[in-house]
């Protein structure tokens, strides 16, 4: 059955509905936002005449709950103007408008009552085979079936989002047997393709699968810290980015997701799981139920492990629960020596090898922790799961865990860990010693660009879901035709290449250079097109600061203008090479990363990409050609009913904010990506794959060598002027430093084209020859090797 959705319905305007109802409308749905009537009027709309009758009064309720999720930060929304795609409305107004909707998806209160009474009224209103979904996350899916017509049966699933949905990518599908196949089908297909979503076919068990994992994993931590006497900050450090997980690591997350929830999930699957091996690890320790009797539940209580509050001095603070005292305390500074052993590793591979041996207390508290869960997990198969890859995919996409638990047991050494595993008291299942015993050493294999997954019932690998319709780089390791120790130049078929970075956070140095200028060149002579995408935590945090700041402060000048010469020689030959270069960016494109997407031939961003040139930041202009490109986009731009000074300051202004797009949408707002050019892929996964057909469809269109633009129309002196004016308002109103005023002035400079007595019309060379000047005089200014430093000594990267 071939099925579109262009309208969907969310019942319910809580946390979830509200945001579901936003991520929708981001990919361009019309949305349907309906929940109940208040039950009377506040003293205020008494006062303000409106009547119980009235739709503001009636819709209440829905409307402060979209307007509190479109202003809370970070943003449900790529773009905040998409909120004018949800309308909103009451269950008893316009239940009826449901008629018109393709897809009904349920987010109401978790209780089985009110969803059924929901059920009831859609059950009226819906239009025969409208897709019907419940957003619940733990109640059985087939309950609410009771009852209900065949159709609705038919087309009837659960829908688990995580939140925040925009964020996390995780959505578990969940049928029941009355479910047709085909709605599940689409459903995997258009959570995957259009909602950007990783989707996991779950069976209808308690908590399903990533909360059931997840929190068995969070519950085991708690009694491990209970057993060895570790503190809330020692776990923190131990469980977050260091582990390939998020920052907030396990104490904080459980702060920001509410422990109340957690509770909830323990409980429930405590008492719906009485076969469950692992039970005990459900039962709260005794400080987790005095948190619960407390009503220190995290963020929305105030408190829970973390609390902030004033310092005498009036500074915020953040205080630290002590377990055993019950009392905060100010956040000690941990050390371990296997942190410190494994601190400076970027490979996840090598690292959590260095963190599963260790021999200090945090090596003790790995290996305890991984193979309990080792254990646990081979016991959920077949229970949550026939296939063992949903569970690490469940896992990654909704706790946002870098490598599943069974990728981690791949990497640690599966026969090794089970003999680990066995003396610890805590066996795998039988199929993974019969696995074992058929000469099976892994649970996966990248071969060929596939990548094949362990199958327990199959006693066999098979390929996974999306395996073959999908770029991946790790499975193409046998298609390298070329490396550097910063790049990887990969051929993914069809006569497209793939350049890929690895430094580290992919800043751009002499490496990723002379690997770009490779790339080009092998393309040029035996392939049709150039891919630059890669599958690390970021697409490039910018330029290597470190060597210039090395370059600096030894006064190496001459080494600066070399550089910064080869990085605007490389983004020119990514603009003007005789192949089409498209690159694929996602998540933090900074700086020198922005400048090359600037000179593709086309961009296929991921959504969740945060593009901008924050240079100004560290006291210096975009040189890499960035400074240069908007001077002449902003030339393309004149005379197009606006007054040409003011389009070029709009240009100059993003430059000089250091403004970064909070998606890849507002980055076509900021002129970084071209409409009508470049596009978006909802789903980071496909980015590459997305790429790579736009490259073929570039080539086989007839691609040719643009020509190096010399009628770049600069304002000169007028424009000059104007902006030189308002940096010395803003510096006098002490919104800017002096060194922030040198160097808009600096930026300025280029962008009019230098002093010039009026408008004239200039070459490319010509404005990167300013670029670049600019950029090594201000490579000389105590200020610039300052924020450098201290940007360098904070190992993060440069952001607005």
């Amino acid at each position: 059955m071939k099925r579109t959705i262009n309208k969907v319905a969310v019942l319910g305007s809580g946390i979830m509905g509200s945001r579901i109802a936003c991520h929708f409308a981001n990919i361009g749905l019309e949305v349907l936002l309906l929940d109940i009537i208040p039950k009377e009027l506040t003293d205020a709309e008494k006062k303000a005449g409106i009547s119980e009758t009235s739709p503001k009064f009636r819709n209440r309720i829905v409307d402060t709950s979209l307007q509190s999720a479109v202003k809370s930060n970070p943003s449900p929304l790529y773009r905040k103007s998409f909120s004018s795609r949800i309308r909103t409305g009451n269950f008893m107004d316009n239940m009826k408008d449901i008629a018109a909707c393709e897809w009904v998806l349920e987010a109401v209160v978790e209780n089985l009552e009110i969803k059924r009474s929901v059920f009831d009224q859609v059950e009226k209103y819906r239009s025969p085979g409208t897709l019907i979904t419940s957003n619940t996350s733990g109640i059985p899916i087939h309950l609410m079936c009771d009852g209900r017509s065949d159709d609705f049966k038919k087309h009837f699933c659960g829908t688990h989002f995580f939140n925040p949905p925009r964020y996390l990518r995780l959505l578990e599908i969940i049928p029941t047997h009355f479910t047709d196949p085909e709605v599940t089908g689409f459903l995997s297909y258009y959570g995957d393709v259009y909602l950007g979503k990783t989707t996991v076919s779950c069976k209808d068990t308690p908590a399903f699968i990533a909360n059931r994992i997840g929190v068995f994993s969070i519950l085991s931590l708690f009694h491990l810290v209970e057993k060895m006497g570790m503190s809330v900050d020692e776990v923190d450090k131990l469980t977050g980015q260091v582990l390939g997980r998020p920052k907030s690591a396990t104490f904080r997350t459980c702060d920001v997701v509410g422990l109340d929830t957690l509770i909830k999930v323990a409980k429930d699957v405590y008492e719906r799981c009485p076969q469950d091996e692992s039970r005990d690890i459900f039962k709260l320790p005794g400080y987790i139920l005095a948190l619960n009797e407390k009503n220190w539940l995290g963020d929305k209580s105030g408190q829970g492990f973390y609390k902030k509050v004033k310092s005498p001095s009036g500074k915020s603070e953040i205080l630290s629960l002590d377990l055993k005292s019950f009392e905060y305390v100010p956040r000690s500074k941990t050390k371990f020596a296997t942190l410190d052993a494994a601190k400076n590793l970027d490979s996840f591979r090598e690292r959590i090898k260095v963190l599963f041996s260790g021999t200090d207390i945090a090596g003790e508290f790995y290996r305890a922790s991984f193979l309990q869960l080792f254990s646990y997990i081979s016991h959920r198969i077949p229970e949550i799961s026939d296939d063992l890859a949903r569970i690490d995919d469940a896992v990654c996409a909704g706790f946002g865990w870098e490598e599943g638990p069974f990728s981690i047991w791949d990497i640690l050494g599966v026969r090794e860990l089970v003999e680990l595993m066995e003396k610890n008291g805590t066996p795998p299942a039988k199929w993974v010693s019969d696995m074992l015993k058929n000469g099976v050493n892994s649970f996966y294999e990248l071969s060929n660009g596939i990548k094949l997954a362990y199958q327990p019932s199959l006693s066999k690998r098979v390929a996974s879901d999306a395996s073959g319709s999908l770029v991946i780089l790790d499975a193409l390791k046998e298609k390298i035709v070329w490396k550097n120790s910063g790049t990887t130049l990969t051929d993914i078929g069809d006569g497209i290449l793939n350049l890929a970075f690895h430094t580290k956070m992919n800043t751009i140095g002499g490496e990723i250079i002379q690997g770009m200028n490779t790339a080009i060149e092998m393309a040029e002579k035996d392939f049709k097109g150039l891919v630059i995408g890669n599958n690390g935590p970021n697409f490039s945090a910018g330029a290597n600061l470190g060597m210039i700041f090395m370059f600096a402060t030894e006064q190496e000048f001459d080494e600066i203008d070399m550089a910064i010469r080869a990085f605007q020689n490389m983004n020119m030959r990514v603009r003007y090479s005789s192949i089409p270069v498209v690159v694929a960016p996602h998540a933090l494109t900074l700086g020198g990363g922005c400048e090359m997407t600037l000179h593709a031939d086309k961009v296929v961003a991921s959504a969740e990409t945060y593009i901008g040139m924050v240079e100004f930041g560290v006291g210096l202009i975009p040189g890499g050609g960035g400074s240069k490109e908007f001077t002449l986009r902003a030339s393309d731009s004149f005379s197009q009913g606006n007054i040409d000074e003011m389009v070029l300051r709009e240009y100059y202004l993003t430059i000089a904010t250091a403004k970064v797009s909070a998606s890849a949408h507002e980055a076509f707002d900021m002129k970084i990506l071209k409409s009508g050019r470049d596009e978006i892929s909802v789903n980071p996964s496909r980015v590459i794959t997305e790429a790579k057909r736009a490259a073929l469809e570039l080539a086989n269109e007839g691609y040719t060598k643009p020509v190096p633009g010399k009628d770049i129309k600069v304002l000169g002196r007028s424009a000059l002027g104007m902006i030189y004016a308002g940096a010395e308002a803003m510096k006098s109103g002490n919104y800017i430093s002096d060194h922030d005023q040198l160097i808009s002035r600096k930026l300025a400079y280029i962008m009019c084209g230098g002093d010039l007595s009026a408008a004239a019309y200039v070459s490319e060379q010509y404005l990167l020859d300013l670029e670049r000047e600019a950029f090594l005089s201000l490579c000389g200014e105590r200020k610039t090797l300052e924020r450098i430093q201290s940007i360098l000594s904070s190992g993060k990267p440069l952001r607005n």
